[in-house]
């Protein structure tokens, strides 16, 4: 499966682009980012960063900095730390973004593959839309759009009504799911059910001295966010759970639903069903102690 991630790295981003690193049955072709965990900037910086430590050698194309038509952001720092690893702080500059824009890569990759690209959008939909607007066909060349987020039959994270990737840019949610392409949506509804805890973390890093043990470092600082704020005593695998989505459909239970987000009052972001829109296969229920096993043994057999 040829696989771009869309990603603001992030933590969980990285445990995700760790992921799909390691599984022989994705062809990562390239990453794009967006803001969201960090600013853009350091979205890039992190995604080269990753792409180097794991030897993969493919592209990152650089997307929107802000929502649609908005100038600021403002980083979940209190989450993913300042530079978005948790307390790693000194993060090197590796190699340069590719020439062409997030929106720009992903349509030109989607006319090149077309019927088989799957993008894995685990920030907010911002580039989405912005591919969605630059190509008319991009919907239809794109083999599978695969998302994380929403919370469609659960509360929200960062407000009680929504999740945090949808809330960043709701209006380029609510433009993708209008017309979307082929879609399954990785909610809060299931990726809150794949804890990892600190055990999880340490076991991986024995079996992976270097990718595992990055991972369990950066992850104290997003442990302790969960413990504060949450009392849980894992951190849910939410990116890496919607890349698993892309390759093991089986393991999800999922319904036909077509969405609309609420666009403003207190209720922005809310992912909300609505039968007048195209469907989406919407994700309700999940093996989750699957996917930490499937997550687990595919990371641990990095280096």
């Amino acid at each position: 499966m040829k696989l771009i991630i869309d990603t603001d790295p992030g933590i969980d981003d990285a445990m995700a682009i760790a992921y799909a690193a390691a599984a022989s049955e994705i062809d990562l072709i390239g990453l794009t980012t967006v803001f969201g965990n960090t600013h853009v900037h350091q979205s890039s910086r992190n995604a080269r960063f990753l792409v180097d430590k794991l030897r993969l050698g493919i592209p990152v194309a650089q997307g929107a900095p802000f929502a649609l038509g908005e100038t600021t952001h403002s980083p979940s720092e209190h989450v993913h730390g300042p530079e978005g690893f948790g307390d790693l702080t000194q993060i090197d500059e590796i190699g340069e973004n590719h020439a062409l824009s997030a929106a720009e890569f992903l349509v030109d990759m989607a006319r090149s593959h077309r019927g088989e690209l799957v993008v894995c959008a685990v920030g907010p939909l911002t580039n989405i839309a912005d591919a969605m607007r630059l190509d008319p066909e991009f919907t239809e060349n794109l083999g599978k759009l695969v998302i994380m987020g929403g919370a469609v039959y659960c509360p929200g994270n960062i407000t009680e009504h929504a999740e945090a990737n949808i809330y960043h840019d709701a209006k380029a949610a609510d433009e993708v799911f209008a017309a979307p392409p082929p879609t399954i949506l990785v909610g809060l509804d299931v990726t809150l059910k794949t804890l990892y805890e600190t055990a999880d973390f340490d076991a991986l890093a024995e079996r992976s001295p270097d990718m595992g043990g990055f991972l369990r470092d950066i992850s104290r600082f997003y442990l302790k966010f969960y413990k504060e704020i949450g009392g849980l005593e894992g951190c849910g695998l939410h990116d890496s759970t919607a890349v698993i989505a892309c390759t093991h459909e089986p393991m999800f239970e999922m319904v036909e639903t077509g969405l609309h987000v609420a666009l403003d009052g207190a209720e922005i972001g809310a992912t909300r069903p609505d039968p007048a829109r195209p469907p989406v296969r919407v994700c309700r229920d999940v093996d989750g102690a699957g996917v930490v096993r499937l997550f687990t043994d595919r990371v641990a057999s990095l280096p």
